[in-house]
């Protein structure tokens, strides 16, 4: 379905289009040179989009080359902000319970690496966190678009939280998203995707194992009794 085109100028607009029990998020953007790009809604089942992005050291941080068994990736609107500030002080608090539960934590969002080394060192910050200043993988997980603040609409990152398997599948999704006690809630979770693969694999092991039936009783042969026995025994 195309909707429109436009070139040499920075418009978007968004589709929402009902397939049956398929909702397609679409997004056409025309930056410079016009183009066209549609995002289908990620969800629980989906594959993550693969990014490489760079951390407030300049270090790049891909998707593809963590080898952690869940990847936490939270989106939050801006550096420097009241609600990031928290969301970012309560994973940075809680990251040696993610690295027991073998689970990283990345925070995307705008700026650049000055805004991410400023906005750590103000607050002690130890969470990993990455600059997506074209937004275009914000754009690629779904989470850029319209916001309303005071009256005013503006394009912005929405705060969700996506959390993705060592296979690149994601597991969940977080989208009204409050900053108080967000990183105890995907830590729980994480415990909770844990039991239910556990479940899964007990339940192939004990789907696996032979049956073994128990032994049955070997009956003694009955001798049958003939009138030439009987009168035998009478004599």
């Amino acid at each position: 379905m195309l909707v429109g085109v436009a070139t040499g100028y920075a418009w978007s607009l968004k589709v929402y289009i009902s397939m049956g029990s398929v909702r397609v998020r679409c997004e056409y953007a025309a930056v410079r040179y016009g183009k066209e790009v549609c995002v289908k809604e990620l969800k629980e089942g989906s594959k993550a989009p693969a990014f490489s992005l760079k951390d407030r050291q300049g270090k790049p941080v891909s998707l593809g080359a963590l080898t952690s068994d869940f990847t936490v990736l939270y989106f939050y609107p801006k550096d420097n902000t009241p609600g990031c500030t928290i969301e970012a002080q309560e994973f940075s608090k809680a990251l040696r319970e993610f690295a027991a539960k073998k689970a990283m934590v990345i925070g995307v969002s705008g700026g650049d690496e000055k805004t991410k080394t400023t906005f750590c060192e103000k607050y002690g910050l130890t969470v990993t966190l990455v600059s997506d200043s074209d937004f275009k993988v914000s754009r690629a997980y779904g989470v850029y678009g319209d916001k309303k603040f005071m009256g005013r609409v503006f394009k912005g990152i929405h705060r969700k939280t996506f959390v993705v398997d060592k296979k690149g599948v994601i597991r969940r999704v977080f989208s009204s998203v409050k900053p108080e006690g967000h990183a105890k809630e995907v830590l729980a979770a994480i415990d909770q995707l844990r039991a239910s693969s556990k479940l899964k694999a007990s339940g192939k092991k004990v789907a696996g194992v032979r049956r073994i039936s128990a032994p049955t009783k070997t009956r003694k042969p009955v001798k049958k009794t003939t009138a030439k026995n009987n009168r035998k025994r009478s004599s």
